[in-house]
């Protein structure tokens, strides 16, 4: 593919609900535009653009897949992502990429969650909605466009007007050049007369839209009561660019028609990179000059056994070079860039450089990761970090064999760099180590790509709860450790004060002895095993916290005594005190802020009571409801899935541990119990 100038670039994202046709659309556009010769079939595992094996099994695009295509002297770079909650990760990548934000909306499913969430978060990109499968049964353009209006914006206006519905849609007419485009090959021909008071009412609609946002327009529109084509494309790209306008295209993927007159509205409604000025972190303005500093964000990562690292790339200005070096702002290290790639799907073509406002790719890159800035040394750029939602999902995960042990570090590094939303940790408390994702779906295929791509074999379950135990009155206790083996024999004699402490104040011994009947050698030993006696606990195996104990007396032998000895003797005293010191569970409790439609508040909070949560608050936000509770974390390990069920995927919600409290009787048997099965 030949270079082109930033003014001649479009980058363009296509967003919404899964299953509304986003890949097959971006399949018909690389066909329409000759870019490949034969169209893929989501079903058939056969597009350009879902060719990971997951997505071929699954049908459902995972991964944001890049798809360059040329249209009318222009060069689209097209990225496809991921409808479906889960993957929404890779959504948030291509918006860090592109200028324009376009909706697919299905035209027989209408507004669905996906396209409200897709909305939401591409709030201030220029923004399109595709009204797609215009050839489905039960397509209605006008309800659907209707429910655009009303659940989106009013400023959404349409620039297409269907031919036909259903098995008779056959074609539209551009409300721009006032045409008919028939069929698979968009041949021009008269609007249908049966349409035209449909069509002279929406034109009318749109020019006064066009007309309201410039002045001369206006002046224009005022005077003549029409606006040419020529000014209402010229109308139109300051309105999109703006967000003033939304306009909404229509086609169906399947048959091609409209694909042609929805290329061509890219080309002549979208911004170009030229178009509006980036800022860097510290405020600077940036423009799409390829003379100018440069400056490339990386908003995504792949990860492949065979070629390594490749590495997806937005220039924001300046050149980059192939067989170059750049500075890593964020990193703070130099990069050498091998071979650039422009990438369309699996495929990679070699180039020589990208020019600002182009996107393309860098294999083998050794420090850098997804939204990192590469620039020079001198230039020092470094662009706003790329914003993805948190974690809500954990599962323990495990090698399923020795042989996998070594395998899983190293693959649980790599796929964390691919996908900047998963999170790894070790949870101190269980010796457990944690996978967090969006949902059950991201951390299982996140699994089944360790496997296929770094052969680490891991199995996954829910986390244990990390509890903790801890005392509720001040106690006291002996033991004398004593043993006679022939030759040196064991003594030790330890007397311990064990008393509750506030709630996160942690684990104090103090050493109370005088007189020296336990030697000071010993102190220490007395602390570790009574240290280790704590970490053990005496209920569930869950380390006992809030304690302060002290050493107030005790005995030694001149021949038998030793480190050992006092060590048993600490833990047998703290064990024997804690028991009479009334111990009691605590579980983590969590904030909880779930966002949801209002008509959901009385099921959420009942939910929510269900899990032992209190409600703290419910405020209304926008046409939303903000729930916010508290509730342990034993309730919460699975309410990414409950809350999803709950509300057909249209809530939202932010977790984060809190502080621990103690488990009611009732449930703390059960624990109790469960605990002793496990280790008897």
């Amino acid at each position: 593919m030949k270079e082109y100038a930033p003014d001649k670039i479009r980058n363009v994202a296509l967003l919404g609900h899964g299953g509304t046709g986003k890949t097959s659309f971006a399949e018909a556009a690389l066909f329409v535009s000759g870019a490949i010769t034969r169209i893929g079939k989501v079903e058939e595992g056969t597009t350009t653009s879902d060719f990971d094996p997951e997505e071929v099994k699954r049908k459902v695009s995972i991964n944001a897949s890049l798809l360059p295509l040329e249209w009318q002297g222009c060069k689209l770079n097209l990225i496809d992502t991921p409808g479906y909650a889960d993957f929404i990760g890779d959504a948030y990548s291509a918006l860090a990429a592109v200028e324009t934000a376009v909706i697919v909306v299905c035209a027989a499913s209408g507004v669905q969650v996906g396209t409200e969430q897709a909305w939401k978060m591409s709030e201030g990109k220029a923004r399109a909605v595709l009204i797609n499968r215009l050839d489905r049964e039960n397509a209605n353009f006008g309800q659907t466009l209707q429910q655009v209006q009303a659940d989106l914006s009013r400023r959404c206006v349409p620039l297409h007007v269907p031919i036909g519905s259903q098995d008779s849609f056959k074609g539209i007419v551009d409300l721009v050049t006032m045409k008919a485009y028939m069929g698979e090959d968009a041949a021009e021909a008269e609007a249908p007369p049966d349409l035209a008071g449909e069509i002279d009412s929406l034109r009318s609609q749109l020019m006064e839209t066009v007309a309201e946002n410039d002045e001369d327009l206006l002046n224009a529109y005022l005077e003549k009561g029409e606006l040419s084509p020529e000014e209402i494309t010229r109308g139109l790209a300051l309105a999109v660019g703006s967000g003033d306008l939304v306009p909404v295209l229509v086609a169906s993927s399947t048959k091609t028609i409209g694909v042609a007159r929805v290329l061509q509205a890219f080309v002549d409604f979208f911004p170009a990179p030229t178009d509006k000025a980036f800022k860097a972190e510290d405020g600077k303005e940036l423009r799409a000059d390829p003379a100018g500093p440069l400056a490339a964000q990386v908003f995504k990562t792949t990860a492949d056994p065979y070629v390594g690292k490749l590495t997806y790339l937005r220039v924001f200005s300046g050149t980059l070079k192939a067989d170059s070096h750049v500075w890593n702002a964020n990193r703070g290290a130099d990069e050498r860039i091998g071979q650039l790639f422009v990438v369309r799907g699996k495929t990679q073509e070699p180039a020589p450089q990208l020019v600002a406002g182009d996107i393309g790719a860098v294999a083998k890159l050794a420090e850098t990761l997804t939204s990192d800035t590469l620039t020079t040394r001198e230039a020092g750029i470094k662009l706003p970090q790329i914003r993805f939602p948190e974690p809500v999902f954990s599962v323990a995960v495990f090698p399923k064999s020795k042989a996998d042990t070594e395998k899983m570090s190293s693959a649980l590094s790599r796929i964390v760099e691919e996908d900047p939303i998963l999170r790894v940790h070790r949870e101190p408390d269980t010796g457990e180590t944690l996978l967090s994702g969006l949902g059950e779906s991201h951390v299982e295929i996140a699994c089944e790509k360790m496997k296929r791509k770094f052969g680490a074999d891991i199995v996954f379950q829910t986390p244990r709860v990390p509890y903790k135990e801890t005392l509720t009155v001040p106690a006291s206790a002996e033991y004398t450790h004593k043993k006679q083996t022939g030759g040196h024999g064991q003594y030790a004699k330890v007397t311990l004060e064990i008393e509750p402490l506030e709630r996160g104040s942690g684990f104090e011994f103090v050493n109370k002895i005088v007189g020296g009947v336990v030697p000071r050698q010993y102190v220490p030993a007395v602390e570790s095993g009574v240290h280790e006696a704590l970490n053990e606990g005496v209920l569930t195996h869950n380390p006992v916290v809030d304690v302060r104990v002290s050493l107030v007396d005790g005995k030694d032998h001149p021949v038998d005594s030793s480190e050992m000895a006092f060590k048993l003797a600490g833990a047998q005293a703290l064990k024997a005190g804690a028991m009479k010191a009334r111990p009691v569970l605590l579980e983590p409790i969590v904030n909880v802020r779930v966002r949801a439609p209002e008509a959901y508040t009385g099921d959420l909070v009942s939910d929510l009571n269900g899990k032992r949560a209190r409600v703290l608050g419910i405020t209304p936000e926008d046409k939303m409801t903000v729930i916010d509770a508290q509730a342990p974390l034993a309730e919460m390990q699975r309410y990414a899935t409950d809350l999803r069920s709950l509300t057909q995927g249209r809530a939202t919600f932010e977790i984060q541990f809190d502080h621990y409290e103690e488990v009611p009787d009732h449930v703390a048997k059960k624990v109790i119990e469960e605990s002793q099965k496990e280790h008897a």
